[in-house]
């Protein structure tokens, strides 16, 4: 049984326009110990999905509603408010884009990883903070036990995710999500990052899922990729057939747009248009008033998903 599993997730938010739907019919799967990269452009509906998987959206406002949504054999649609407490540090935890407003600033470091900790384990506070500065240790961060009594204004950007990364392992998830953890980074230190996330995974025998718009982070760190846009899947593959053949075309467009795929000087290849709006998507495929090759029936209908090969597939009318 997967560890995580949504079947027909839909999100949306009531505004006095509209309403905004963020996610519209997303059906995936994470098995054990699989890393699983979810890509696509800003507004695609990543983060929302992987929150939404949490049940960490604010309801009302957001309105979730699922054929399945199980994380670790636990109902995430039914489980109360104590229930749900329990599912985010034990069976899965987040790692979110911005480090410098995930923590609260008027804590430190170490007050809010002993919280964390003590919540979900039965541990002393002095064990709780021992294993504190253990895990800021094995994040690679110098100096941990000065770093526990530090305020989230006195570290660095890198720090600071490093940090976050500790507090999101400390109640040994099985799943951990990743949503875009070097956004904010310079490439040096996204380096790093990738590769601490990617160790520490096969230290813990942990699940990933990795949230991001950077084919590179795609291609150091999944081992499968769920392309979305337009609050839906576009396309599923292993990460090598994401690479050498996709098949959607607007994964196609994707690959394109990545600089350095061929040598020589020349100019970076753009997708025509914008994103859809979520308070009023298009009609049928969501990317068809940017798709090159769209036809008549894209507009009216979203086609169904296709089988390409095992563990292929992608939503075109073109592939039927």
């Amino acid at each position: 049984m997967p560890l995580l599993q949504i079947e027909n997730l839909n999100v949306s938010f009531p505004q006095h326009e509209g309403v905004v739907q963020a996610v519209r019919g997303i059906s995936l799967s994470v098995e054990q110990g699989e890393s699983v990269g979810i890509v696509g452009e800003s507004g695609s509906g990543k983060s929302v999905t992987c929150m939404a998987a949490l049940r960490l959206l604010r309801e009302p406002p957001a309105q979730i509603t699922a054929d399945r949504l199980d994380l670790g054999g636990v109902d995430m649609l039914r489980a109360n408010r104590r229930g749900l407490a329990a599912a985010r540090g034990k069976l899965a935890a987040m790692v979110f884009q911005d480090p410098m407003t995930a923590f609260d600033p008027v804590f430190t470091i170490g007050h809010q990883i002993i919280e964390t900790i003590q919540a979900h384990r039965p541990l002393s506070k002095a064990e709780a903070r021992s294993e504190a500065a253990s895990l800021l240790a094995r994040v690679e961060i110098t100096a941990p036990a000065a770093i526990l009594n530090s305020y989230p204004h006195q570290l660095s950007g890198g720090m600071l995710q490093r940090a976050m990364i500790a507090m999101a392992l400390s109640c040994r998830p099985q799943l951990l999500f990743a949503d875009e953890p070097t956004t904010a980074l310079d490439v040096t230190i996204q380096a790093q990052i990738l590769q601490l996330i990617k160790a520490l995974q096969a230290e813990f025998g942990m699940a990933l899922v990795m949230v991001t718009h950077d084919l590179g982070v795609v291609a150091e760190t999944v081992d499968r990729v769920v392309v979305m846009y337009g609050g839906k899947v576009m396309e599923t593959a292993a990460v090598e057939q994401i690479f050498d053949a996709p098949a959607h075309p607007y994964t196609q467009a994707l690959m394109a747009s990545m600089p350095g795929r061929t040598p020589g000087k020349q100019r970076l290849v753009e997708i025509p248009g914008a994103s859809p709006n979520p308070a009023t998507p298009p009609g049928g495929c969501p990317f068809h008033p940017r798709c090159s090759v769209a036809m008549a029936c894209c507009a009216t209908e979203m086609p169904p998903e296709t089988a390409l090969g095992r563990s292929h597939t992608a939503a075109c009318w073109r592939l039927q």
